[in-house]
């Protein structure tokens, strides 16, 4: 029985024991090898095993991996941008991709960095594989004027079949829209725009959004403080859980999520400098978190990391 399994069996008390009380008790990500370099990443395993990354870049870079440790990179997910991107950006960021009705769907932000004029795009896909993916065009958008910014989308369904879009980041937080299975767009039957996290005093950083539903809570993942400035990154992930898919979210502590609350996940630690742009999936030994770091001991590059995600004290616990 490997580490990582051994942790599995783990009875809640011990498990407690493990939770990181200071940043260089956090694990190191799994091992991964080869096209690593990254950035915002998400993940799924298809129905054969293999798995496919989408991050932030160019026309959605792509990698995939059959083990889940080597990745190899191939073309991005747009042989040809969308026209409309040129009215926010020309490359498009943080995609979220997933698989429903037989189709994977990813939706994606296209911004300029530090500004919220933005917008979050749908594609769809039969296969998943870069060049196989139809453009739906503009979901939501933010203006200079908005109170929010339009990027970095997670899509959730419920159990009930509802379907829900988390985005955003600094300016009043993390919102969610309702979502309309049958076109991946607005809800018309309800247009609320939800307010689940933001920090109303000191930095106005979160962002990242990523919504999963565990043991009866919903549970809201985001990246917290400063990305993407190398090993002056401060990026860290933080979690909230609800009874609400629409919330309040509130942290271990009882804080709420919309008050500057937050229990850590992952922190800077060693060599790992800056976790973020996370996103959760479930894969046949258990659910995942998917991140970027910058590495302190390669000049901060990008690069991608793995955990796995225990949630028998009602949290999750990276190992």
């Amino acid at each position: 029985m490997n580490k990582r399994t051994a942790l599995l069996t783990l009875p809640a008390a011990l498990l407690l024991a493990l939770v990181p009380s200071s940043a260089s008790a956090y694990p190191n990500p799994g091992t991964v090898t080869g096209s690593v370099v990254v950035h915002d990443p998400t993940m799924i395993r298809t129905s054969a095993g293999r798995y496919l990354l989408y991050a932030t870049g160019g026309g959605l870079a792509y990698k995939t991996s059959t083990d889940r440790t080597a990745f190899t990179a191939g073309a991005d997910a747009f042989t040809t941008k969308p026209g409309w991107w040129s009215s926010y950006a020309s490359e498009a960021w943080a995609p979220d991709i997933s698989y429903h009705g037989g189709k994977y769907l990813m939706y994606y932000a296209v911004s300029k960095f530090g500004e919220n004029t933005s917008a979050i795009g749908l594609a769809g896909s039969s296969t998943g594989l870069p060049g196989s993916w139809t453009d739906y065009g503009i979901v939501y958008t933010s203006t200079s004027s908005s109170d929010y910014n339009a990027i970095d989308p997670n899509l959730f369904v419920d159990d009930d079949g509802k379907w829900w879009l988390s985005f955003g980041s600094w300016w009043t937080g993390i919102k969610m829209i309702r979502i309309d299975p049958s076109t991946g767009k607005q809800y018309a039957g309800d247009t609320t725009r939800y307010s689940l996290a933001s920090r109303p005093t000191g930095s106005k950083a979160v962002e990242a959004p990523y919504v999963v539903k565990r043991g009866g809570y919903y549970y809201l993942f985001a990246s917290y403080d400063v990305c993407c400035q190398g090993t002056s990154s401060t990026y860290k992930v933080k979690v909230g859980r609800s009874t609400s898919v629409t919330g309040p979210y509130y942290d271990k502590n009882g804080t709420a999520l919309t008050n500057n609350g937050g229990t850590p996940v992952l922190e800077s630690h060693g060599r790992v400098i800056g976790p973020g742009g996370q996103s959760v999936m479930n894969d046949v030994d258990g659910d995942l978190i998917v991140y970027h770091y910058y590495d302190g001991n390669d000049g901060g590059t990008p690069k991608l990391g793995i955990n796995l995600l225990n949630w028998s004290t009602g949290w999750p616990v990276a190992y």
